[in-house]
């Protein structure tokens, strides 16, 4: 019933740029938060950023000031622009969502298949 499609991710050098997209599809009735997480190999998954559907944003310690997240409420998108990236930074991201789907009157938290992002020289 929902998909979220992501992209953008790959190899970059240290100090280079990446930005990930994830579009939500399906029977959407409405989107609460939607953020990115990544998970590094033999780490357990964590919160990289969110943003409300107003516009609120969170950053992880570790991004702030090099990451910036944004949406697309009516395309029900949203994207990270990664920049400045280290070698910590490597991990499959992940993209989340809180919606809603027509029908139904809870929200829930849906997940997309993830994407990897690679840096090294």
């Amino acid at each position: 019933q929902v998909q979220l499609v992501e992209s953008g991710g790959g190899l970059v050098q240290p100090g280079g740029s990446l930005r990930l997209s994830c579009a939500a599809s399906g029977s959407i009735f409405s989107i609460n938060a939607m953020g990115w997480y990544r998970q590094a190999p033999g780490k357990q998954r964590e919160l990289v950023a969110t943003i409300t559907n107003g516009g609120r944003t969170n950053y992880a310690d570790s991004v702030k000031g090099r990451f910036t997240i944004a949406r697309d409420n009516a395309k029900n998108t949203v994207w990270l622009q990664m920049s400045i990236l280290k070698p910590e930074d490597t991990a499959v991201y992940y993209c989340a969502a809180d919606l809603r789907l027509y029908g139904y009157t809870s929200y829930l938290t849906y997940w997309g298949q993830g994407t990897q992002v690679t840096v090294s020289s």
